[in-house]
């Protein structure tokens, strides 16, 4: 039996724990950032605790909380040496997850969120999918909501979405849409941290960044097609109450990526088009004519719009599209359910997803 030190439950990472026998390297490290989470750090931590596949070590790493959220993690860890809390000041979710992986030993890296709860099975399944398929880089998992659909409707639509996209194909192309994998669900090979780094930080929502980059790298994310996650939405979430969450930033950060991809697929030399004429699509597409060039012209469904110019430029109706040699169609039209209806219609007339059009809100 190997011994490995371990520096860990420390503050500020001045105190060592002695050796401790461990019987064999971990198979996976766990990054849980965590900030403030007293009311379910201890659910989540139980909930990895409670993994069918029991060889890993967790990597708690607390961002200068101001409640008990610490204390609470390093009572579980004086019963369970694989539960490890590293003390931190408060620097952000982005520095204490790039603590987190610094200190990841394991090939494969699973990600954790101090407000959810990994379902028992979830490590057993996706270590066994990226295990069997040598192909893949990492891989997701279908979610529930576990929050008040009542109440958040918008989110439990958004976890309902997330779970349709499960082939690497389908999620790089619902990418541009929004985040198709839930971050806390991911776990991955270890090599992407020297190929394409960790998170970065900036005014974007960092999870976000972090799979655009990877995906136009030539990550491949898959989906255990099981139900292996809760996802909670408490009100201190950051999506909630952090501008880098905002939808505005959200164009912001996929413009440049949506942009690099339009050319590796052939587009650079064809004309942009944006289906969607009114203020807020024209809005949606103004990072993307930023990253890339002014659209030639607008599509729409509204007889009011169709025919008028706009700063410029057309508007023509879906029945009067530009040829498919010359234009790269975008929507950016944020009416829930538009995207698909769109998707089909240049679909039925013969355009190809990621090549003639991309879906982007």
């Amino acid at each position: 039996m190997g011994e490995i030190r371990l520096a860990d439950v420390a503050n500020n990472g001045e105190r060592l724990r002695e050796f401790l026998p461990l019987a064999t390297v971990p198979d996976i490290s766990v990054v849980m950032p965590c900030f403030n989470a007293s009311g379910s750090v201890v659910r989540a931590v139980t909930s990895i605790q409670a993994q069918t596949h029991r060889n890993w070590e967790l990597w708690v790493i607390d961002d200068g909380s101001t409640d008990d959220s610490a204390d609470r993690v390093a009572a579980i860890a004086e019963t369970d040496p694989r539960v490890r809390l590293v003390r931190r000041p408060h620097q952000g979710v982005v520095g204490a997850s790039n603590h987190g992986l610094s200190l990841a030993g394991a090939r494969f890296i699973a990600r954790m969120d101090a407000d959810d709860v990994s379902l028992p099975r979830r490590f057993e399944r996706q270590l066994q999918t990226l295990t069997d398929q040598p192909a893949l880089d990492a891989v997701s998992c279908l979610t529930r909501f576990a929050g008040d659909a009542a109440r958040a409707g918008g989110y439990a639509h958004h976890v309902a979405w997330t779970n349709q996209a499960l082939e690497p194909e389908r999620i790089a192309l619902n990418r541009f849409i929004d985040l198709p994998v839930p971050h806390p669900t991911l776990m991955f090979r270890r090599g992407l941290l020297e190929t394409c780094g960790g998170y970065r930080a900036g005014d974007f929502p960092e999870d976000y960044e972090l799979v655009l980059r990877w995906i136009s790298r030539g990550v491949r994310i898959g989906k255990v097609n099981e139900v292996l996650f809760d996802w909670h939405d408490p009100p201190q979430r950051l999506s909630r109450n952090d501008p880098r969450y905002a939808m505005e930033a959200f164009h912001r950060c996929k413009a440049p990526y949506l942009a690099q991809a339009i050319a590796a697929s052939g587009g650079a030399e064809r004309e942009l088009w944006v289906w969607g004429a009114g203020r807020p699509a024209r809005k949606c597409a103004r990072p993307l004519e930023q990253a890339w060039k002014p659209s030639a012209g607008f599509i729409d469904i509204d007889p009011r719009k169709i025919g008028r110019m706009i700063q410029g430029r057309p508007v023509v109706s879906s029945a009067d599209l530009p040829p498919a040699d010359t234009a790269v169609i975008v929507s950016t039209v944020a009416t829930r359910g538009a995207g698909e209806v769109i998707r089909g219609e240049l679909t039925n007339a013969g355009r190809i997803e990621g090549r003639d059009f991309w879906i982007a809100a």
